[in-house]
């Protein structure tokens, strides 16, 4: 009662729509949840290098989470319609937490393929750019593109900034460590979640951010499960060119941004003498200007051509990926490959969102939108595997972010064949 009553009161008093404070609390989760996504990449040299695995067997567990963090994608937003925002994601990071508790004990592969690759994959996959979808839908008729491009610029930064903490906790400290920071954070989250977070605005007797009248929460569909809502979303969406459209380019999305550059680019930069400390500082650096870019990248998609946004963006990526060898893997080198590519890590979430919205509407968009993520993740998963195999077989990683950027050029083309009223 506290925070359907008091709290939006107090705010009331203060003049600020409590859409902002959902907002900020969500921003948070999402920051946090994906930095426990991201710090893997931090911990497989450490695990190689105590426990004996190889980093094909590392890297099998990682392509579980990333496939199951998609995987759970499409029924993540039917899930939050049928049992509600607050309860779905304080049960979500309270696994994050245990998860994080069993990895530290973990000293067989089966342990990490069932904490990294089930629990975690799993629980983040629920607080991911879905969630953030849902919560822009729902809470924001005016400014919901830079909404998401605020709550997406969370979820890839989150993933990036704790590494260089993580890194030295790792170094100083030992891996286990390396995961407290994340998992602290998620604790917080949890209270947070708890105490301000409502299901719709309704429940609060207010309109969205932007609209005149005070809807009334919609049903959470007793009589139909998660998984019909998410397969009746899909059979819709099945015979329509847009939707594959959209959902290929996501594939190559995540081909090339967290399956492979979050996870293989330490390794990458260790094979050509970077220490563990300065190259999760360089991943850090993009994700500080991710925030920037994807956060940009929401306030264009709400002014300009959405299908042009993803041309340049895709295009922009592709071209720096294929430039990454010619960086020496100089600190001056892979700084200026940092702005480039981090500007563009995932500002291709807004304007991928907002056309789905657009093309099938204000409910069932976000049901949608997680099949499209599982793409993603499907792209990520294949990258997470084929690094780790490609360097185990050639000796280098190169040959992997040399296909993922040229499959970034295709892509760049592919999305201007979406047509044009659409966008």
């Amino acid at each position: 009662m506290l925070a359907s009553n008091l709290l939006p009161r107090l705010f009331a008093r203060m003049n600020v729509h409590y859409a902002w404070p959902v907002v900020t609390v969500i921003f948070l989760t999402m920051l946090s949840t994906s930095a426990v996504m991201g710090m893997v990449g931090v911990l497989m040299l450490p695990l190689k290098s105590e426990l004996g695995w190889n980093l094909a067997e590392i890297s099998g567990a990682l392509a579980v989470r990333v496939l199951l963090y998609g995987m759970v994608a499409p029924l993540a937003a039917a899930i939050l319609q049928r049992y509600g925002v607050r309860l779905v994601v304080a049960t979500a990071l309270l696994l994050i937490v245990v998860g994080l508790v069993l990895a530290s004990r973990m000293t067989e592969i089966w342990q990490m393929w069932l904490t990294w690759g089930l629990m975690i994959g799993l629980a983040t996959g629920v607080t991911a750019n879905v969630l953030g979808a849902t919560i822009a839908t729902r809470w924001f008729t005016k400014q919901r593109g830079l909404v998401i491009g605020v709550l997406s610029a969370s979820n890839a930064t989150g993933q990036l900034l704790f590494l260089p903490v993580a890194a030295w906790l790792s170094d100083h400290l030992g891996w286990r460590y390396a995961m407290l920071p994340a998992g602290t954070a998620c604790l917080v989250c949890l209270a947070l979640v708890l105490l301000i977070v409502r299901d719709h605005p309704g429940d609060v007797n207010l309109p969205s951010y932007g609209d005149s009248s005070v809807l009334p929460p919609p049903p959470r569909r007793s009589g139909q499960s998660a998984l019909a809502i998410s397969f009746s979303a899909l059979a819709t969406a099945a015979g329509n060119r847009t939707f594959w459209v959209l959902a290929g380019t996501f594939f190559v999305c995540g081909l090339s941004t967290s399956g492979l550059v979050q996870n293989h680019f330490i390794p990458l930069c260790h094979d050509y003498g970077v220490a563990t400390i300065t190259a999760s500082g360089i991943l850090a650096l993009m994700g500080g200007l991710d925030f920037v870019g994807t956060i940009a990248s929401g306030w264009l998609s709400d002014r300009y051509d959405n299908r042009f946004l993803l041309f340049w963006y895709y295009g922009l990526r592709g071209l720096s990926l294929l430039a990454l060898p010619f960086t020496d893997f100089s600190i001056y080198g892979l700084s200026i490959f940092a702005i480039f590519y981090g500007l563009d890590w995932i500002a291709t979430i807004p304007p991928t969102v907002k056309m789905t919205g657009q093309e099938f509407g204000r409910e069932k968009g976000p049901v949608v939108f997680g099949w499209i993520f599982l793409a993603h993740q499907l792209g990520s998963a294949t990258a997470a595997f084929g690094a780790g195999a490609t360097r185990d077989a050639f000796l280098t990683y190169l040959p992997a972010f040399a296909a993922a950027g040229v499959a970034c050029i295709i892509a760049a083309a592919t999305i201007l064949t979406v047509r044009s009223k659409l966008v």
